[in-house]
């Protein structure tokens, strides 16, 4: 074997001192001559060879293909173009593999995720010899890990703050999600904290439009919050949407905070994860909420682009508190298995980094409560828009109906019989069947 050789297969790893990728990988070239375009590119390498690549510098810094799964799989093509599948058709076959890359840590800049997604996210994804690429997950040493803050509260952190210990919190996004007024918006969150909910939040896209002054809107919204914590006992969290250009970004932070809230919230993928890390590395002392807009740029094509899996340990590196990982039964994209791995990734002790609060949100109502907590467990913060916003009621209703759920389903009582003492639920489930 040649000396400048990638393929290392069988060869054990030291975890310890690499960064693991694992790619999914659709070629029409040999399955290992592919793995090595990909650890090349993503490493040390060119399209040529080059004489100013000695052999040290390859053996030190080259990355390592040590394992290659073969998928056996076919193209059929039905309206909406070509897809993967596992039984035979009469279309040629694409040779389909997962590839383990093991990457020298002296490649990386510690504390530096936009440096790490240059490398191992960067260009691979645009090589004409790989017809699709997906990143599936990334495994890290501690001395990397390490070299980020992580979340400044966990969930530990999280729950204290809001006063509860064990069941899920209820959260709601207020809706519309544009046109309110900051006084309209308050009043609307006053209704839902009044009626129960925990935390209430901005929408992706709501910041600091003219209708919808993001200074006014955190005045507005704390003053009202107060006065329902004052009428509830209730202690209550606010998530105000400070995603911008970074400086700006930063300047809503301290507003939010000099004004007495508890939580910034920020489009992770928009502002982008060293933005995120900016404001971590602030250290205001304000729960990180961490929506999830556009990640399915990258997340949904099951061929090519990065998992959810691998975006969730970068937003735990970067120091998110609380991250949107999926729902199972509502409308957002996202399985059972797939939601599960990275929500139980979130709640694991992982390098001394604290656990990450899951938040379940898209088209969830009260009837689905019972079954999501099932699923995902009492460690989430169920968040309803419509589910709340939309009960026959209006929103103080709304909001009895799914803390009313909640309880419900910590009690193990059926939705159907809880809801016989329960006006509130017993109007939801007749709205939503």
């Amino acid at each position: 074997m040649s000396n400048f050789s990638y393929l290392h297969l069988g060869e054990k790893i030291n975890k310890e001192k690499n960064i693991i990728a694992t790619f999914r990988v659709e070629s029409n070239l040999a399955l290992e001559e592919a793995a090595i375009e990909i650890a090349a590119e993503s490493s040390i390498g060119t399209w040529t060879k080059v004489g100013t690549l000695s052999e040290e510098i390859f053996s030190r810094l080259a990355a390592r293909i040590f394992d290659i799964k073969k998928i056996t799989g076919y193209y059929q093509t039905e309206i909406g173009g070509p897809f993967w599948c596992s039984e035979k058709t009469e279309n040629p076959q694409v040779n389909i593999s997962t590839v383990k890359i093991a990457y020298p840590l002296e490649l990386f800049e510690l504390g530096n995720i936009p440096q790490l997604l240059s490398s191992v996210a960067g260009n691979i994804f645009s090589m004409k010899k790989i017809n699709n690429l997906r990143l599936e997950d990334l495994e890290f040493p501690e001395r990397y890990a390490r070299g980020f803050n992580g979340p400044e509260f966990g969930i530990s952190g999280v729950r204290k703050i809001a006063g509860i210990k064990e069941r899920p919190l209820v959260g709601s996004i207020i809706k519309p999600k544009m046109g309110l007024s900051a006084k309209e918006h308050a009043k609307v969150a006053y209704e839902c904290f009044t009626g129960g909910v925990d935390l209430v939040k901005d929408d992706e896209n709501l910041t600091d439009q003219n209708f919808n002054r993001f200074n006014v809107r955190v005045k507005e919204t704390l003053r009202l919050a107060k006065k329902a914590a004052k009428k509830t006992g209730n202690k209550n969290i606010c998530a105000f949407n400070t995603t911008a250009e970074t400086k700006e970004m930063i300047r809503r932070a301290k507003f939010i905070k000099k004004s007495g809230g508890n939580c910034a919230m920020v489009d992770i993928m928009t502002v982008g994860f060293g933005a995120v890390q900016t404001l971590r590395n602030e250290n205001l002392g304000l729960i990180i909420h961490g929506h999830r807009a556009m990640h399915a740029a990258l997340t949904r094509n099951i061929h090519h682009g990065i998992s959810m899996l691998v975006i969730a340990k970068l937003a735990r590196l970067a120091g998110i508190d609380q991250l949107h990982t999926g729902t199972v039964v509502g409308k957002m994209e996202g399985g059972k298995e797939e939601v599960l791995a990275i929500n139980k990734f979130l709640l694991s002790s992982w390098h001394g980094l604290k656990p990450v609060l899951p938040i379940a949100s898209g088209g969830l109502h009260p009837g689905l409560v019972p079954e999501l907590v099932k699923i995902l467990g009492n460690d989430l913060i169920i968040n309803f828009g419509g589910g709340i916003h939309g009960h026959p009621g209006g929103t103080l209703a709304g909001a009895k109906a799914a803390r009313q759920a909640v309880e419900a389903a910590m009690k193990k009582i059926p939705l159907a019989e809880y809801a016989e003492n329960h006006r509130e639920l017993d109007a939801a489930l007749k709205k939503w069947k």
